[in-house]
C-alpha cells in the first residue's frame, strides 16, 4: 500500500508520463517489493537484529527527505510555468527502497516460519505492480483537481508515509 500511495502521488507530481515511464516506475517498485522479501529470508535471524532497531528511521528519513524536497521545489517554481520533468533514477531507487524495507521483515518471519520464499515474493511483485501501475494512473486522472499546489501535496503525502512507518514500528509498538 506504501508503494501505492506513492505512485498516486508521482501520477499527481509528474506532467508528463508515458506508458514507457508508468511501467518502469511500477516495474521498480514490483522488483523492490518482491527481491526484499527474499534478502531477508536469505538474511536470516542474525540481519534482523542490525536492520529492525532502525529501519523505519530509514524509511522516514528517505521518504521525508524527497517530500520535502518536493514541496521545496514546489515553492520555488510555483510562479515558473516549468514542466515537471520525469523522475529521476535516483529518486526511482530510494522511494522503490524506502517503499520496500518493511518487506525485510517479512521475508526475516518466513525464515523463521520454514516457508519457502519463492511464491510470496513473485505474488508480492506482481500485486506491487499492478496497485502501482493503477496508482500512477488514478493520479494522473485526479491530479487536475488539486492544480497548483500538486507537488506540495505529494511532498506532504511522502512524509505523511514516512510519518506512519515511524509510529508504527515506534510509539504504537511500545503501546
Amino acid at each position: 500500500m506504501d508503494a501505492f500511495a506513492v505512485s498516486v502521488a508521482s501520477g499527481v507530481t509528474m506532467k508528463q508520463m508515458g506508458l514507457r515511464q508508468t511501467l518502469t516506475i511500477a516495474a521498480s517498485f514490483a522488483l523492490f517489493q518482491a527481491l526484499m522479501p527474499v534478502i531477508g529470508w536469505f538474511a536470516g535471524l542474525s540481519f534482523r537484529n542490525y536492520i529492525a532497531a532502525y529501519d523505519h528511521w530509514i524509511v522516514f528519513g528517505l521518504l521525508a527527505g524527497i517530500g520535502i524536497k518536493m514541496i521545496y521545489e514546489a515553492r520555488r517554481l510555483e510562479d515558473a510555468e516549468e514542466v515537471k520533468p520525469v523522475m529521476s533514477g535516483g529518486r526511482l531507487l530510494l522511494l522503490s527502497i524506502a517503499t520496500s524495507i518493511d518487506a525485510l521483515a517479512v521475508g526475516l518471519s518466513f525464515a523463521i516460519l520454514s516457508i519457502n520464499i519463492l511464491a510470496p515474493a513473485l505474488i508480492i511483485g506482481f500485486v506491487t505492480g499492478g496497485l502501482s501501475h493503477a496508482g500512477i494512473i488514478l493520479g494522473r486522472k485526479v491530479g487536475h483537481l488539486f492544480e497548483g499546489k500538486i507537488e506540495i501535496i505529494g511532498g506532504v503525502i511522502l512524509i505523511l508515509i514516512g510519518l506512519k512507518i515511524l509510529l508504527q514500528h515506534t510509539i504504537l509498538q511500545a503501546g
